[in-house]
């Protein structure tokens, strides 16, 4: 409930395709996993940012300062008993 929890989550959601995709899909759910508190005005205001509008943003930076994402199916092997 802090403005920097607010940057903490907008810098993930530039930053982190993977949580990108998580914050739109179950917002709450994702902030608790990096750890912010965020109050339902302020998830509010971060899920009305077009998701278009952080991919563009993410677009433009340099790679070195972005997550590497890679989809669930290629992280977590399927289990072969």
């Amino acid at each position: 409930m802090s403005q920097r929890s607010v940057e903490h989550v907008l810098g993930r959601l530039v930053t982190d395709e993977g949580f990108r995709e998580r914050f739109f899909k179950d917002p709450l759910a994702a902030t608790v996993t990096i750890g912010a508190t965020l109050s339902a005005s302020e998830v509010d205001a971060l899920k009305r940012v077009p998701r278009s509008v952080l991919s563009q943003l993410a677009d433009h930076l340099d790679g070195r300062i972005c997550r590497l994402h890679l989809g669930v199916a290629e992280t977590i092997p399927e289990y072969q008993p």
